[in-house]
This record gives C-alpha cells, structure tokens and sequence, in this order.
C-alpha cells in the first residue's frame, strides 16, 4: 500500500507541473505576441461605412495590421472610433495621417495611413493617452461628397424663383432691344458705315502724325549737337562776362563804397531841388499858356481900340 501511495502522489506532482509549465508556455507566447503589437485610435467625422473589425490597415499601401473594434464616441455619436493594431516596429509618426480608402471599385474599404515625416517623433512615445490618437483626413468620397452638396447649394441659390424672374426679365428687354435694332436696320447700317469712313481717317491721320513726329525727331537728332556746342558756347560766354564783372567790381570796391554811402546821401536834397525845380517850370508854362504879353512886358496888354 506504501509502494502505491507513493506513485500516487508522484503521478499527482508531475500533472501539477506540466499543468504549470504549459500555462506558463501560453502566457509567455501571448505576451510576446503582444508586444509586437500596438493599438492606435482613429476618430472619422464621417461614415465608415463598408468598415468592419479585421479590415486590414495599410501604411502607404504596405499592410501593417487590421481594424479591432468600431464603435460610436459615447459624448458626439457623429464620430466613429476605430482601434486599430498595427505591428509595434510600424513607424507611425506625429505627421501620420489616416483616411478611408478604396482599393478597387468592387474592394471593401480599407483604413490608408499617410505621412510621417524622418524628423517627426513617433506617435506613441509622445501622446500622453492609454491608446494614441491618429489624426484622420476625410476621404475622396467624402470630399466628392461634400462637393456635391456645394454644388446642389449653389445651383438651389442661382436657380431662386427671384434670379428666374430677373433672368426673364433680361431676357425679354433684350428681346425688345433686338426688335429695336431690327426696326431701325437702314440707320444702323448708316451708323456702321459712318464708324467704318471714321476709323479709316482716324488711320490717315494717325499714320500721318506719326511720320511727322518720325521727321521731327530726326530733324531734332541731326540738329542737336549743333545746339549743344551753341548752348556750350553761350555758357562759357555768360562765364566769363560774370567774371569781368566780378574783376570790375572787385576793383571798383572803394568807389562804389564811397557813392553808396556819400552819393547815395546826396541824392535825396538833389531831388527835392529838382522836384522844387520843375514845379516852378510848370508854373512858368502855365503863366505863360494864358497871358503870354503880360508876362513879358512886365505890363498890362494894350486895349483895342473901339470907335464909339
């Protein structure tokens, strides 16, 4: 009985460690499995329909892992978040972008990462959250779409009942001014022929001016240097005529001194003399204007004699 409790309790001991042993194996692999891997978190402003959990993820078209959950952002139920799991060496940058493309007009959707520059830092050692974020880009359906809204939009605005009705009445005046033109053809075939004589002299005219300015300007080149040496000339004459009058009054210094501040004294008596002067002169020839004999003889003028 001893002999058989003791395999008992030996078989019982070996089950125990293989139990742990092969529990162990499985969380060393998971582990490991895990650590080659790393989640992000995608947030869409736009429907991601066509997505679902396992489509694959690309990085500039190279498959660098799968989409592990979709669900709605609890606090705005317009956004879609999308864990993804991408392989842990994937150089996912702070530049990285994602966006929803598709591959092929008859391929599902599948989630594109753009970018990531050389000197950009990588997502995960700089965002500070459990899962970090990727920016997402809207996709080209999406920007198609949006378009399209721009364009429904705009034609909803351009084709108003108010730019209808303008457009109608647009439409209707010129009409009528075409009715006008029609109505008065002989006086517009005049006036289109009167426009027509007119621009044909204006064309003489032009044509003549500008061989007329042509002939001034060469009369002018060819006349210019003559005039150039005359005008040097007169220059040098001035010149020198300013110098001989500098040198005369530089010699002359001490006389226009002396009349500037003896002469120039003088002057006012001597004109004052001369002002006295011709007053009495204008007397004289007044006196003499009316009663020449009495001023000469020194006398009354002799009375005619009438017989009585």
């Amino acid at each position: 009985m001893e002999t058989k409790a003791n395999y008992v309790l030996i078989g019982a001991f070996t089950l125990v460690v293989t139990m742990f042993l092969l529990l162990f194996a499985l969380w060393a692999a998971k582990y490991s499995s895990e650590k080659d891997w790393q989640q992000y978190a995608v947030v869409f402003e736009e429907p991601v329909t066509g997505l679902s959990e396992g489509s694959p993820v690309l990085y500039n078209g190279i498959s660098v892992g799968t989409i592990a959950s979709l669900r709605l952002a609890p606090e705005d139920p317009r956004r879609v978040i999308a864990i993804i799991r991408i392989q842990e060496r994937a150089p996912v940058k702070t530049d990285t972008r994602a966006k929803i493309s598709t591959p092929s007009l008859t391929a599902p959707p599948i989630i594109q990462l753009t970018g990531g520059s050389p000197q950009a830092r990588r997502l995960a050692d700089v965002d500070p959250n459990e899962i970090p974020v990727i920016k997402a880009e809207a996709s080209a359906l999406q920007n198609i779409a949006d378009t399209a809204n721009k364009l429904v939009a705009r034609m909803d605005e351009l084709l108003s009942e108010e730019n209808i009705r303008r457009i109608s009445n647009s439409l209707a005046s010129i009409e009528a001014m075409t009715g006008a033109i029609g109505d008065q053809h002989e006086d517009v075939r005049a006036l289109i022929v009167s426009a027509r004589h007119s621009s044909e002299q204006l064309e003489k005219t032009l044509a003549t001016t500008d061989k007329a300015i042509t002939d001034v300007d060469r009369e002018l080149v060819r006349k210019l240097p003559a005039l150039i040496d005359k005008l040097d000339g007169t220059l040098a004459k001035m010149d020198s005529a300013a110098n001989g009058v500098n040198g005369i009054v530089n010699d002359n210094r001490a006389a226009i001194g002396s009349f500037a501040n003896d002469g120039l004294g003088q002057l006012g008596p001597t004109l004052s003399e001369l002002r006295a002067l011709v007053r009495d002169l204008r007397r004289i020839s007044d006196r003499l204007d009316s009663s020449p004999a009495q001023y000469l003889l020194g006398r009354d003028a002799p009375k005619e004699f009438e017989p009585k």
